[in-house]
């Protein structure tokens, strides 16, 4: 079963498009129906500024009621409202890291994007049949250091999971493998007749490096630096089980407003993996070739 891309439905129609001047323009004209005499159209005068007041406390509430009605939806709530819509499922937000107080190392918790994704999940692991996504559902639920995870059967009854670790280059230790079996082999998990093993994910690794020209602008600096968060935003996204790096994610990337060409110098071609492969990526160099046609 593929899971609904959130992102790719529209904005629900209960969300309101908030424009301050529509609300001021409608008060003014029902005041004006109110009050035939008043003609007064300064700015300065005291009904016009109470009636701009009106418009914005308007646009403060609607605000708020669009806020509420995201709130309730998996697709736009955040933190606290997310783990609420989460516990409905029976899922909750995992720690990635505990935390240390002595050494002054706060608590690491999954991301958002993350906890909705496991929601998303949720109801596939309500299946005692042994389906693929519900062995991926319970394998992400395991704990919070799986980032991803993929499911083959290479033979009747023989499941093998591939998990990917949040840590270093993705490759999961012993004893997160051990965590996962674990839970995966409960007994109200695993169908009686499945053979489960859970293995690392193998690690393709890979750098990036590109010369970057520019269109003519006081300060090139600003431009690199975005190109570099976006290209490691890139790299990130792109570092689950069976995602392939391409050369045109890479362009897209790299291409910010104000680089007028990229050429890339590796990967020289698409990293390609499988479903129990992660790219990885252990450099990013951007160089600065100067103005274009400079």
């Amino acid at each position: 079963m593929t899971t609904i891309d959130l992102t790719a439905i529209d904005p629900p129609d209960l969300v309101e498009t908030l424009d301050f001047e529509e609300i001021y323009q409608d008060l003014l004209m029902n005041f004006k129906g109110i009050y035939s005499d008043w003609s007064a159209a300064l700015k300065s005068d005291p009904v016009v500024k109470l009636l701009e007041l009106a418009a914005y406390r308007e646009v403060r509430y609607r605000a708020r009621v669009n806020d509420a009605g995201r709130a309730v939806m998996l697709a736009f709530a955040t933190g606290s409202d997310l783990e609420h819509l989460a516990a409905l499922f029976g899922v909750q937000r995992l720690t990635i890291a505990p935390a240390d107080p002595e050494n002054h190392v706060e608590e690491v918790k999954e991301r958002d994007d993350d906890l909705r994704a496991r929601t998303q999940l949720a109801p596939q692991g309500y299946s005692v049949a042994g389906p693929e996504v519900a062995y991926i559902s319970h394998a992400r639920n395991a704990d919070g250091r799986v980032l991803s995870a993929s499911v083959i059967s290479p033979a009747p009854c023989e499941i093998v999971v591939t998990i990917l670790s949040r840590e270093g280059d993705g490759s999961a230790d012993d004893d997160l493998i051990r965590i996962v079996t674990e839970a995966l082999r409960s007994d109200d998990v695993r169908p009686l007749t499945d053979k489960v093993t859970v293995q690392s994910a193998e690690i393709v690794h890979y750098e990036i490096r590109a010369t970057l020209k520019f269109f003519s602008g006081p300060d090139r600096s600003v431009t690199l630096a975005e190109a570099n968060r976006r290209a490691q935003q890139y790299a990130d996204d792109m570092h689950r089980l069976g995602m392939e790096v391409t050369e045109d994610g890479l362009y897209a990337a790299i291409r910010v407003a104000g680089v007028q060409k990229v050429v890339l110098l590796t990967p020289a071609d698409a990293i390609s993996v499988t479903k129990q492969q992660a790219a990885y990526c252990t450099h990013i160099e951007l160089i600065d070739g100067g103005v274009y046609d400079e």
